[in-house]
């Protein structure tokens, strides 16, 4: 039974393209480059370099092309983003503190800043006017 690999970006079929993958190899659907760290079986964030073999290069950029002799592409590459996570988090943060989190507030005194611009370029406090 063959694994349908997918793309680690957007998470469309990656069955189109030939294996080996090749290092210049996309995703036809985003263009996103497929030979990266996080498309590679030793990928693990959760170690050193984020990488779990132990004599392999380190590659800064992990969303970038490398030249890794050790990549094996990876099928589960693609995580799904969970759309209710955020809202859960900051209801758990809310009943932490006890208040609502600010949303779209603008930061303290921005409002007084705001006046006194528009009363330094509008003339308000000119006297010639």
């Amino acid at each position: 039974m063959k694994t349908t690999l997918l793309c680690w970006k957007c998470g469309k079929s990656l069955d189109a393209l030939p294996y080996p993958l090749s290092r210049l190899a996309e995703c036809p659907a985003c263009r996103a480059e497929l030979h990266i760290c996080q498309m590679c079986e030793f990928y693990d964030p959760r170690v050193n370099r984020s990488c779990r073999e132990p004599i392999a290069d380190e590659v800064k950029d992990k969303q970038r092309v490398n030249f890794c002799g050790y990549f094996r592409i990876r099928p589960n590459a693609y995580q799904a983003r969970d759309p209710t996570l955020q809202h859960t988090v900051y209801a758990q943060l809310e009943a932490l503190f006890g208040e609502p989190l600010p949303t779209q507030k603008t930061p303290h005194g921005a409002e007084n800043s705001q006046e006194q611009l528009e009363k330094l370029f509008s003339g308000g406090d000119n006297p010639k006017k």
